[in-house]
């Protein structure tokens, strides 16, 4: 458990905002060539083993539907070091943008996903709403890179102790951000318990 646990300390994270406009940002290093990661990241047969299926058209200008989740377009995808693309969920339209580059025997994965997000949503949740999705997302490409298999049942891991402890410290991180982004001691705690509350079936 502790290992699992461990990989949110791997990232650095950081929440922006401009008006109702709010940006999360995770940062972090995968010990695998620029060229694996980014092939895990778009190509549909290796998306299922770490996140979910995806269907569409997985090109610049195409379309795609991950199960389950969002859909969207894709906006730029510049191999093997851009990507960016439209998030539709919910009814709610975001882009999320993710580069990668060499960082010595690594490579350095940049996520940002911006939307508008309504004040109060924002002061219920925080960054955690969306930052914990990615922290999980991510750490099924984690598992990935390192064995080259499958994630087993990533939906499953929430309801296990090693899921409920990472995320809980992927929300206590996200809260972290918040407080370093502006947000009161209070505010930050509050949205974040709030947010492990409901990503912890």
């Amino acid at each position: 458990m502790k290992d699992i646990v461990n990989e949110i300390g791997l990232a650095h994270r950081e929440v922006g905002a401009d008006g109702e406009t709010r940006t999360i940002l995770i940062r972090r290093r995968y010990h695998a060539e620029v060229k694996d990661v980014w092939d895990a990241i778009t190509t549909a047969d290796r998306i299922a083993r770490w996140f979910s299926p995806v269907t569409g058209d997985l090109r610049e200008g195409g379309h795609y539907q991950i199960q389950g989740n969002a859909g969207g377009e894709i906006l730029t995808c510049e191999p093997p070091r851009h990507l960016k693309l439209t998030w539709v969920f919910g009814g709610g339209t975001s882009e999320v943008e993710v580069r990668l580059a060499e960082d010595g025997d690594a490579t350095l994965l940049e996520l940002r996903h911006t939307a508008a997000v309504p004040p109060e949503m924002w002061d219920e949740y925080g960054p955690g709403a969306v930052g914990l999705g990615w922290d999980l997302a991510l750490l099924g490409l984690v598992l990935h890179l390192r064995t080259g298999k499958s994630v087993s049942d990533p939906d499953g891991f929430g309801r296990t102790p090693e899921g409920a402890a990472f995320i809980a410290a992927s929300g206590r991180a996200w809260g972290e951000a918040h407080r370093a982004a502006g947000a009161t001691e209070e505010q930050a705690t509050a949205a974040a318990e709030r947010t492990i509350a409901f990503y912890t079936p």
